[in-house]
């Protein structure tokens, strides 16, 4: 769906990657949030492929990517098992250093790569997070409700994946659609194919694996990375949405500083889901800090 882009899937260790490349010049890698794949960044990464060559990755077991079943330690949908696929991916590409933006469950697992990989990555674009570390200790009523679906999902005995698999679609649609701010939509053929992926009983097995994992082996990852004083060392954009939960809840750029040690960035006008509601005023902030 991405015209000028070349799609190829590469396996990772055993894991297939499902991505999309174009353009010339520094490599940046855009990672997705959930429950979408790489087409979020469709309005963008035209834009940013003109200075850059863009590559778009599914994550595992979202999109076209592998989906590997989940094991009951969390390990198979640990953040850093997620990073571990990206870093594999640029290499196998020719990239041992690349630019990196996330969105969403790409921004947490951005989070972890840099942690993981500092070396690979000399700037970092978080788009509408604060960490997860911080979120699952600042729990309110105001959080649960926005953010139900980490509960949801991460509820054991198969009940999300079964009920979701119900009705794959009216789960999409109905998670996606209160996040967006106001007047924003999808084109019908994007949720579509949001859609065609959460058909795969193996995607809402992964993804309900992905949030168990962060309350999980990833909170573990992130109090033992904190107390042990590491830092996020490359420069920080944070982009939030006035609309979304991180902009109401939280004050983002107070909140990074506790993770990182140069942090910059801004709210914009937008619900949850930035790249596709303003993808000019993302393109120009992404533009402005990656050259």
């Amino acid at each position: 769906m991405l015209a000028g882009f070349e799609y190829r899937k590469l396996d990772v260790e055993g894991v297939t990657i499902n991505c999309a490349i174009a353009g010339t010049g520094p490599p940046l890698l855009l990672l997705h949030g959930y429950p979408q794949n790489h087409l979020m960044w469709r309005h963008v990464a035209p834009v940013l492929a003109a200075d850059h060559t863009v590559v778009l990755a599914d994550l595992r077991g979202y999109g076209d990517s592998g989906k590997p079943a989940p094991d009951a330690d969390g390990l198979v949908y640990a953040k850093r098992s997620m990073a571990r696929d990206q870093v594999g991916l640029m290499r196998q590409l020719g990239f041992t250093e690349f630019g990196l933006i996330g969105h969403d469950r790409g921004a947490r697992v951005a989070h972890r790569l840099v942690l993981d990989h500092p070396a690979a990555v000399p700037r970092l674009a978080v788009l509408d997070i604060v960490p997860t570390r911080h979120v699952f200790g600042h729990v309110t009523r105001a959080m649960a409700t926005a953010y139900y679906h980490w509960f949801f999902l991460s509820t054991g005995h198969g009940i999300p994946e079964h009920l979701i698999g119900g009705d794959p679609g009216f789960w999409v649609r109905s998670l996606i659609g209160p996040l967006l701010g106001p007047g924003a939509s999808l084109e019908p053929e994007v949720m579509d194919d949001y859609i065609r992926c959460f058909t795969d009983p193996r995607t809402i097995a992964a993804s309900c694996a992905d949030y168990r994992a962060a309350a999980g082996t990833d909170l573990i990852d992130d109090e033992e990375s904190f107390a042990a004083g590491q830092r996020i060392d490359c420069p920080v954009l944070a982009l939030w949405g006035t609309e979304a939960f991180v902009g109401r809840g939280y004050q983002p750029l107070e909140v990074w500083s506790q993770y990182a040690t140069d942090v910059r960035g801004t709210a914009l006008p937008t619900g949850h889901f930035l790249p596709e509601e303003a993808p000019d005023l993302v393109i120009t902030a992404l533009g402005e800090f990656f050259g």
